[in-house]
């Protein structure tokens, strides 16, 4: 069973004014937790999405896992010295940069919500993820288990996933309530630390077919 509990309070204030809201995720074993997507909804503005790069360095994707909102254009660089082949054939996004070195001329525009899971012909070993939300808030947990959003006073609900998660199913953590004064929230999240198994004899289609499991953010 997933268990995900929120913490510590918010500090509520009636005001306009930008407050900067940090969230702070654990894993099982109380310390920090990299690598979790933390989105939010709520009256929020619709910007246009930002470009983001999903790089290739020492055989593996940099970063492990990127969130981006729906519509956003994502840049593939190979910074190896060896060449790859990045695909997926996920429901949200299906595609395939054939074997390159460099940078491809033209980003992958990601204009549908899910999970898409990323793989390397080449290198079974290498999987990627990239989350594609329709929340107009999203970032991505540091090495600290921290994200920081600065966000008008209001009310926001909030969602956290992580690859680690069974069934790689978003989980949705209740509200963040917004003031004029900053706050950090403290999430855990039922995630044990993972030893990365050594590639499975069917490579990235195995891996594909255990984390995918028709997640939907």
């Amino acid at each position: 069973m997933l268990l995900l509990l929120a913490i510590s309070g918010l500090s509520v204030a009636s005001t306009a004014h930008a407050a900067e809201w940090v969230a702070l995720v654990y894993g099982a074993d109380g310390k920090p937790l990299k690598d979790a997507v933390v989105s939010l909804d709520g009256a929020l503005s619709g910007a246009s999405p930002a470009p983001a790069i999903m790089d290739q360095i020492h055989m593996q994707f940099e970063p492990r896992v990127l969130a981006v909102r729906t519509g956003s254009q994502v840049t593939f660089p190979n910074s190896d010295d060896i060449r790859h082949q990045v695909y997926s054939f996920s429901p949200a996004k299906r595609f395939e940069l054939r074997l390159y070195h460099g940078t491809p001329s033209d980003p992958v525009i990601f204009d549908k919500p899910g999970l898409v899971v990323l793989g390397c012909n080449i290198h079974d070993n290498m999987v990627g993820y990239i989350y594609v939300t329709d929340a107009p808030r999203v970032g991505v947990s540091d090495a600290q288990g921290r994200v920081a959003f600065d966000l008008p006073a209001g009310t926001y609900s909030v969602t956290l996933w992580h690859p680690d998660i069974p069934g790689a199913q978003p989980v949705v953590s209740g509200q963040a309530v917004v003031g004029d004064t900053d706050v950090e929230t403290r999430f855990d999240l039922d995630v044990q630390p993972v030893v990365a198994p050594a590639a499975p004899a069917n490579g990235f289609e195995a891996l594909f077919r255990n984390t995918l499991r028709d997640a939907k953010p």
